[in-house]
């Protein structure tokens, strides 16, 4: 059962919880914005001078791609689990489409991009899942 668990809601509640803290600990409504482009830490480049900074948007993006590939990965099945999984990552899109057009905090470029991340994870699926079944009946022949 942990198969048909959709691994990008893993991301979309970490942000979800970010933009609540954020909510409430601060009046403006770019609170949530501000707090996924906090810098969390710099790292040194080998060009002289130069800093990447790290914000929690990055590490929430990062993640995000993380279980984008694993969800490719998985989306390769075609039995029934795989069914249940396209169906809570569709729950998933729907979501978190309705959080970015509907909610001030989730309508930033972070959750944009996650948000556009859980779509391709369910075109992927059904894509992938309908070309499979399809070369299996034609091999059914």
């Amino acid at each position: 059962m942990i198969t048909a668990f959709p691994l990008l809601l893993i991301p979309v509640a970490i942000y979800n919880l970010l933009a609540i803290i954020a909510m409430l600990g601060g009046s403006d409504a770019g609170a949530a914005y501000n707090a996924t482009t906090q810098v969390l830490f710099h790292l040194p480049m080998p060009s002289p001078g130069t800093r990447w900074e790290v914000s929690i948007g990055d590490i929430i993006l990062f993640g995000s791609l993380i279980c984008l590939f694993f969800e490719l990965l998985k989306s390769t099945k075609s039995d029934k689990v795989a069914i249940v999984n396209h169906s809570l990552s569709m729950v998933l899109f729907i979501v978190c489409l309705v959080e970015f057009l509907l909610l001030r905090p989730f309508a930033t470029s972070t959750f944009f991009l996650v948000t556009s991340m859980t779509l391709m994870d369910v075109l992927a699926g059904f894509i992938v899942t309908a070309i499979s079944a399809r070369k299996d009946i034609d091999f059914g022949h």
